[in-house]
């Protein structure tokens, strides 16, 4: 697998995107946020996303320079129609909107919908711990192709319905969460049969609900399994609620149309810190907790206790000096699509 830069790597996403139609704005921010998450280690929301957005463009399921509209508002709360552009753009303009909105509100809150694949969720509460405040966001395929079965079920009837919440501190690297409410996202299982690699058992069972180890048993109609593996019921419920705030309070409603057109809805809301606490009294504490956590004696096979968003965090330092290992698959497909629209020696084909 070829090693490559982060700025080369988004570069290349920036410029296909033009390609395929992209406004030079909207193209810099889907390729900001792409590499983001290959730094940060979710390697399925990553580059290997960019021909399946490109082929979304081609198809007019994402519409490049979409309108942005706010729908319903009051001082607190927003609800924002994404017309199907970008998720990254309908998205993180929400969620500017928002952070502004809690500045002078203390709290606000905003759902998005009819907008394209989202990417790795932790970047938009982020955005908020870098302005001092906490956040979280959740986000649903609405009436898009869902991929996890219920707690007890072998049919896929809900989204990986993500959640992530993330916390000012005065930590070198953000404290957060961000996680699938399935066993796993189901770019990984993508990733995985991309690379050749099996997958774990208890990710997800085959069409005949069966075990498996084989990330083709997921194309072939099996399910993921809910987060959780015996105790799944738990993953189940925080899914099921996760679907009512990013599907059913969005409008998008639950289910699968016939179009089968991704769409991401979302829930957002974003809490000012000076509200009830002061800030640097509270980002402090943030980060003695976060040390009172790694201070513990750690386990059989393992070396060190990590703070939540830690991982991501050591990711990123080591592959911004190391570069991002690209799967030949994917890199094969950039190339192709860099030749369909004569940027081959630009891009360093």
């Amino acid at each position: 697998m070829p090693v490559v830069k982060a700025k080369i790597l988004e570069e290349i996403a920036d410029n296909l995107l033009q390609g395929a139609g992209a406004p030079e704005e909207e193209a810099a921010t889907v390729a900001r946020h792409v590499i983001g998450a290959n730094l940060a280690g979710h390697d399925s929301h990553g580059i290997i996303q960019i021909p399946t957005y490109i082929d979304r463009v081609v198809k007019n399921e994402i519409v490049p320079g979409a309108d942005w509209e706010i729908i319903q508002e009051s001082p607190t709360t927003t609800v924002v129609d994404g017309h199907w552009g970008f998720g990254y753009v309908a998205n993180e303009r929400a969620m500017k909107y928002t952070i502004e909105k809690a500045k002078t509100q203390n709290v606000a809150a905003a759902t998005v919908f009819r907008q394209g694949h989202i990417g790795r969720l932790a970047s938009y509460p982020l955005m908020a711990a870098k302005e001092g405040m906490i956040a979280m966001i959740t986000a649903d395929s609405g009436r898009g192709p869902k991929h996890v079965a219920p707690f007890g079920g072998r049919e896929k009837r809900l989204g990986t319905n993500p959640i992530s919440i993330a916390m000012p501190s005065n930590l070198d690297g953000p404290f957060f969460i961000d996680m699938a409410s399935s066993a796993v996202a189901a770019g990984k299982i993508n990733l995985a049969l991309a690379r050749g690699d099996d997958i774990p058992e208890g990710w997800i069972i085959d069409k005949d609900g069966q075990a498996t180890t084989n990330p083709a048993a997921f194309k072939e109609g099996g399910p993921l399994l809910p987060l959780g593996g015996t105790e799944g019921y738990k993953g189940y419920g925080l899914s099921a609620m996760i679907e009512i705030f990013s599907g059913i309070l969005t409008g998008l409603g639950h289910g699968v149309e016939p179009s089968g057109r991704h769409n991401d809805g979302c829930f957002m809301a974003v809490f000012k810190v000076e509200a009830f606490r002061p800030l640097e009294t509270f980002k402090k504490e943030v980060a003695d907790f976060a040390h009172y956590l790694k201070n513990t004696l750690p386990a059989d096979g393992f070396d060190e206790v990590l703070y939540p968003g830690e991982i991501e965090f050591k990711r990123e330092q080591e592959r911004s000096l190391n570069g991002i290992e690209v799967e030949d698959a994917t890199w094969s497909k950039l190339r192709d699509l860099a030749q369909q629209y004569g940027m081959e020696k630009k891009l360093g084909f």
